[in-house]
């Protein structure tokens, strides 16, 4: 099983990045001016994007996977979900404006835009950063590199088990792993 869980790992970190989840968020901002006391502008931008969940495979090493014989368990340790930047559907951007001659007259068209683009990006990333979000991402996760070790082991006639948790969450309360050593201390840092 170290064998092929080494094996597995290689091919894991090949990959570099594992984006197994996505969301699409839709950030609603508006932004006011007003200026002289008399004339107000106000813009509403509604913004959609799409946000990946990723993890970044190249970061695991020998030390990441542990083998338990007694349990027939394989634990991976993933380092943290990353969100990528926004991606945003311009086709999509909604504008709405009131305010026209301080709009026609002066830049204050201009400085909305810009801080309404500012605030969809903000209020983008704040959506896809929520609880729930994370946790759909690191199961989505969590899923597809159980199966990238799971599939080789039962290949080989290995009846384990894979479990996959992240480095940044918590060990479930009660649960004390026994973990054997890791592969890096049965293979040493061998380059072959």
């Amino acid at each position: 099983p170290e064998t092929i869980a080494a094996a597995s790992l290689e091919g894991i970190r090949e990959q570099n990045r594992l984006s197994a989840f996505a969301a699409r968020f839709v950030a609603v901002v508006t932004s006011e001016q007003t200026r002289a006391g008399l004339f107000t502008a106000r813009k509403t931008m509604i913004m959609p994007g799409m946000v990946r969940y990723e993890v970044d495979l190249g970061k695991l090493t020998q030390k990441d996977v542990a083998w338990d014989a007694t349990a027939q368990t394989l634990t991976v340790t993933l380092p943290p979900i990353e969100t990528s930047r926004p991606e945003i559907d311009m086709s999509a951007v909604r504008e709405y404006d009131g305010g026209g001659l301080l709009m026609a007259l002066t830049d204050a068209e201009k400085t909305l835009d810009a801080a309404n683009r500012t605030r969809a990006w903000e209020e983008l990333q704040k959506q896809a950063q929520q609880p729930p979000m994370m946790k759909l991402a690191r199961d989505a996760t969590r899923r597809a590199v159980e199966r990238s070790f799971a599939m080789p082991l039962k290949a080989a006639g290995f009846n384990a088990k894979v479990s996959v948790r992240f480095g940044d969450e918590p060990r479930p309360t009660g649960e004390q792993m026994d973990r054997s050593r890791s592969l890096e201390e049965i293979f040493g840092n061998r380059t072959d």
